[in-house]
């Protein structure tokens, strides 16, 4: 994408949120999982790429002991559609008796998440919990839920905050909707 076509999106999108209204949502995410967390010792798992910055933003605010590693896949691979379901990379430390904290960016259509439930399920956590910071306002093709959401918003291409718009814009400082898509 050229600077100027970058420039643009910017320019055009809908901010939906601000970057004091996401703080706040980070900050009620993060008392709800301290009071649901703070004596399990969990595994945060980063869902990246888009998981990076509402992982770093949540974990300075939870004050319990807790380990941190990443699972990497993706459906997106930059297009502003979803497709089959890539796995990167896997976990580092091993799941099974962990209480196990995905911490993705956004739930749209859900498919990523049950994927990635199944595989901690799989690899024997003792529970998992699902983190997002946004979920879109959508019917799904099948029944999810997060534990823990920041912010619900309507259905629409969304970046900043870890979401992107075509590999672009995942450090905007608030949740900003594309024109037009």
């Amino acid at each position: 994408m050229a600077e100027e076509d970058i420039k643009q999106v910017l320019t055009e999108a809908d901010c939906l949120h601000d970057k004091k209204e996401v703080e706040q949502a980070l900050d009620r995410m993060a008392v709800a999982m301290t009071e649901r967390l703070k004596d399990k010792n969990p595994l945060m798992l980063c869902v990246v790429t888009g998981g990076i910055i509402p992982m770093g933003h949540l974990i300075t605010r939870l004050n319990f002991p807790l380990q941190l590693d990443y699972i990497h896949a993706t459906r997106y691979q930059g297009d502003t559609s979803g497709g089959t379901l890539e796995w990167k990379v896997k976990p580092s430390i091993e799941l099974k008796g962990r209480v196990v904290v995905l911490v993705d960016d956004v739930l749209d259509k859900g498919i990523t998440l049950r994927e990635l439930i199944k595989y901690c399920k799989d690899e024997q956590a003792s529970e998992v919990y699902s983190t997002v910071l946004v979920e879109k306002l959508q019917q799904r093709p099948f029944d999810i839920k997060a534990d823990f959401t920041g912010i619900e918003t309507v259905d629409r291409y969304l970046f900043g905050y870890g979401m992107d718009y075509k590999t672009w814009l995942r450090n905007a400082d608030g949740i900003y909707a594309v024109k037009g898509m």
